[in-house]
């Protein structure tokens, strides 16, 4: 009772944005007052780097501001204090032309988060501010949750003694994978696939997400993006959200995905809405990763406006949404009934051409159209790959990603050139299962 309390009263953090501004000159900050004042927020500035570490000791700030040459504390070193007081706060930097050398000290010393040059505009100046606090307020909503969701696990521990271990222990290696993964970022920034495979096995090893819909998602996602004449890059970034769209989940309880969602309480319902928001923050350490982030985040907005989490409509949402969206929706309604044939496909298809120019974009759904289309005649073209399944295989093809079995086993690695051999147990394996695989071949 306790927790469902706790879940009614946590509330996304609003009002006014917090600013706090230091500089030297009075003018600067009768500027930044007058400026970000007009634009709604609440502005404390400061001409003394040791005033307004005080104001930070005090109270939170979700922006800091700093210009970089002062006479009694610079802003690197004013920065650096301000990181050690509130780690939270979102760290601005002011720089001149001359200042590169040391606005470098700051990102590595102060850890800042943005910087502008001297003299900004004040257009850009606030579209910054309000985008840190947007990233510093969707951090505290996800404390507030995962305090929650500690609640809610201390609960269930009396029920499962060894629950609340095992989702520490994923979390923390959720947490250690993704550390590993910046850091081969740094030697790589173009190694998108092995971030996604890392994370899809810890999906894929959770008994209460099914990772084969999460691969049929990530596959037709990929086609529909091509049938949209999207860029190639667009539609590997639009795969890959279809592969981690559920990742967010992994951070939560349980109970809150292992059983229908029209079986939870109205508390629990809002709680597992909150899981785009968590995988957009589990993959903010991957800086390569944010399209994709951003496209799961807002994967539950609508095309007239009535989604969320933000209530976007039209050109508003990312067209990776779009496609996320409809194609998570279509994969739903085809696995509720456990078998694929075609009858079932076309009436999961005109459950989502009912909603088209409601909830989904009509291209997105004309594309899809297009896309299941082409799958039912054997073959999908997405770019130098071909789609097809086990009864269209031959000799000498070349596998262009790893073939799984429904409980993660991989069966064929990327690269294998079949024979007749595996040619002939994949499709035996295939006449086992509900539906057909999904091969991609290299042309």
């Amino acid at each position: 009772m306790e927790h469902r309390q706790a879940s009614q009263t946590t509330q996304p953090p609003c009002g006014p944005i917090r600013v706090l501004c230091l500089d030297d000159e009075p003018g600067v900050l009768k500027v930044l007052r007058r400026t970000l004042g007009m634009s709604g927020m609440q502005v404390a500035v400061f001409d003394c780097g040791e005033l307004a570490l005080k104001a930070l000791y005090e109270r939170e700030f979700e922006v800091v501001i700093s210009d970089m040459r002062m006479p009694e504390m610079d802003g690197v070193e004013f920065l650096t204090k301000a990181r050690q007081i509130s780690p939270q706060s979102q760290r601005i930097l002011l720089s001149g032309y001359a200042d590169m050398n040391s606005t470098i000290a700051a990102i590595n010393e102060g850890g800042i988060h943005n910087f502008l040059q001297k003299p900004w505009q004040n257009e850009t100046l606030i579209h910054v501010i309000k985008e840190a606090a947007e990233k510093y307020r969707l951090k505290q909503y996800n404390l507030a949750l995962q305090e929650e969701i500690s609640k809610q696990n201390a609960q269930l521990k009396a029920l499962n003694g060894n629950l609340e271990e095992l989702v520490d222990k994923r979390t923390s290696q959720i947490r250690a994978v993704l550390r590993q993964l910046e850091c081969a970022n740094k030697r790589e920034q173009d190694e998108h696939k092995a971030t996604v495979e890392l994370l899809y096995n810890f999906i894929n090893a959770n008994p209460y997400i099914d990772a084969d819909m999460a691969k049929q998602v990530a596959q037709l996602c990929g086609v529909v993006a091509s049938k949209l004449g999207l860029s190639a890059n667009i539609v590997q970034l639009t795969r890959m959200a279809g592969y981690l769209s559920q990742v967010g989940l992994l951070a939560m309880d349980p109970a809150l995905y292992n059983q229908p969602l029209e079986q939870l309480s109205p508390q629990q319902r809002k709680l597992f809405f909150t899981h785009p928001a968590t995988a957009q923050l589990m993959l903010m350490p991957a800086q390569h990763l944010s399209d994709v982030g951003e496209a799961i985040y807002h994967q539950f907005e609508k095309y007239n406006g009535q989604g969320i989490p933000k209530g976007l409509k039209g050109k508003e949402i990312p067209i990776g949404a779009h496609i996320l969206s409809a194609v998570r929706d279509y994969v739903e309604h085809l696995l509720k009934n456990h078998e694929a044939n075609a009858e079932q496909r076309a009436h999961a298809l005109e459950m989502i051409k009912m909603y088209s120019g409601s909830f989904y974009h009509p291209k997105v759904v004309a594309a899809l159209e297009q896309s299941l289309q082409s799958d039912t005649q054997g073959v999908e073209q997405v770019g130098s790959m071909n789609i097809i399944d086990a009864q269209a295989l031959k000799p000498g093809m070349e596998l262009g990603l790893a073939i799984h079995s429904h409980t993660g086993i991989m069966l064929l690695p990327k690269g294998h050139v079949f024979t007749a051999v595996t040619v002939a147990k994949l499709q035996q394996l295939e006449s086992q299962k509900p539906a057909p695989f999904r091969i991609l071949i290299k042309s």
